[in-house]
């Protein structure tokens, strides 16, 4: 999930966003390009409506597989299902990558230490 934007005082909830993100994919690809703030909320939008799509084709491949449980496998599935083809390779192997090095590092979980 996105980390919280800061929000000014005490006024109440802060509100999610995937902003920090599309800027800093944004300074990878185009360093001296800017977004603005209409865009971004956009993007913002794009990427919500992307995560849920994503969510609810992999929840009901386990519901038919009779799981209570999201694996890997069923989100690689939903999007190959979703995405067209050179941006379904492209996204699982970003993936996949994101995957290996989280349980690689030193903090997260290993494969060995899971419960069976």
């Amino acid at each position: 999930m996105p980390k919280p934007a800061k929000t000014a005082g005490k006024r109440g909830k802060k509100k999610e966003s995937y902003a920090i993100y599309v800027k800093k994919v944004l300074k990878q690809v185009h360093p001296d390009k800017d977004i603005s703030s209409i865009a971004m909320s956009m993007m913002n939008s794009f990427v919500n409506d992307i995560f849920e799509y994503i969510a609810g084709e992999a929840s009901r491949l386990a519901r038919c597989k009779e799981r209570s449980t999201l694996s890997t496998r069923e989100i690689q599935t939903a999007m190959c299902l979703l995405l067209p083809g050179e941006l379904a390779r492209h996204g699982m192997a970003l993936g996949t990558k994101a995957v290996s090095k989280y349980t690689s590092s030193d903090g997260g979980p290993t494969i060995e230490s899971q419960p069976i």
